[in-house]
């Protein structure tokens, strides 16, 4: 069974945006570089032509790695969750119950998780134990600094922060 990726629709978006750029614009552009390169003569010499071949490598494997996420894709539209629990795609206000300083996470899912842009991946230790709580629950949860504690202040969708 094919293991399903949960991904909202900007993030859907932003690797089909990423995958039709390789496709059509990258893709061609190494391939006349790899033509350029060739007609410079000894293949085994030329570093111009073992460049264009590494950089041919790398943009073909993205497109596959890009391929496998949008088809695995569980597209969520982040509008339309409920706000009574923390889920997929909604904003979560925390007060770290130690330092006493709030953070706010977005619930999102790997390929889109940035900790610096607000957002982390609901299958991080931090983003599973969120899921299901609600406004007032605590949460117990083990981070590289070690367990920490915080307690859900908020739960919102992203359009009404």
């Amino acid at each position: 069974m094919v293991e399903r990726i949960p991904m909202s629709l900007a993030g859907n978006r932003r690797l089909r945006e990423e995958l039709e750029r390789l496709e059509r614009m990258e893709r061609p552009e190494i391939v006349k570089a790899i033509e350029v390169a060739r007609a410079h003569g000894d293949l085994s010499e030329n570093a111009e032509y073992h460049a264009a071949k590494e950089r041919q490598s790398l943009i073909e494997g993205r497109i596959l790695e890009l391929k496998d996420k949008l088809g695995r894709a569980e597209v969520i539209d982040c509008s339309k969750v409920s706000t009574d629990r923390a889920v997929f795609g909604t904003v979560v206000t925390l007060m770290d119950l130690t330092t006493e300083v709030e953070v706010t996470y977005q619930l999102l899912g790997p390929e889109e998780a940035d900790v610096k842009k607000g957002s982390i991946s609901v299958m991080s230790p931090l983003g599973r134990a969120l899921l299901g709580k609600e406004v007032g629950d605590e949460v117990v949860t083990k981070t590289p600094g070690g367990m920490r504690e915080f307690e859900v202040i908020d739960i919102a969708s992203p359009t009404q922060q």
